[in-house]
């Protein structure tokens, strides 16, 4: 079953439960599929959907952030219960010591050597950490690790 199938069925499950919450957020996350698949002009892959998951998990955060700085708790809560739904598509986040294991074989892999070689290795750990880590921090990562 793909990702988008399991998104559908899930779609489904909430109109059967009245879940209007959960319902809202899956056509929104489906509708944000639909739009990329317009732009991009074909069908989008599991890990692409990942993507644009991460990429709404990461909005909602930036907004619930926005509304608690602005004195809206109400409208904050909405964006963190949607982040709890959307994280269900996300597979399991890696920890740092899996991460950094990753980083050290993506460095020995491309012969890294400084940190010009930053976008090679980076882009060794792209597919294989998409969804299950946040990139801006494996950034952080490698450069710590190409520095030092």
């Amino acid at each position: 079953m793909t990702l988008r199938d399991q998104i559908q069925e899930d779609m489904k499950s909430a109109m059967r439960a009245r879940e209007s919450e959960r319902l809202g957020t899956i056509r929104m996350l489906l509708a944000a599929i639909k739009q990329r698949e317009v732009d991009d002009r074909r069908e989008l892959t599991d890990a692409e959907i990942l993507g644009v998951v991460e990429k709404m998990v990461k909005q909602r955060k930036e907004s619930a952030r926005q509304f608690l700085e602005g004195g809206r708790p109400e409208l904050a809560d909405k964006e963190e219960s949607e982040i709890r739904i959307l994280h269900g598509y996300l597979p399991l986040a890696m920890t740092d010591g899996e991460i950094d294991v990753a980083i050290a074989a993506a460095i020995a892999d491309s012969g890294a050597s400084g940190p010009r070689d930053m976008g090679k290795v980076l882009g060794l750990l792209r597919g294989s950490l998409q969804g299950r880590a946040d990139m801006a921090r494996v950034s952080e990562k490698v450069r710590a690790h190409l520095q030092s």
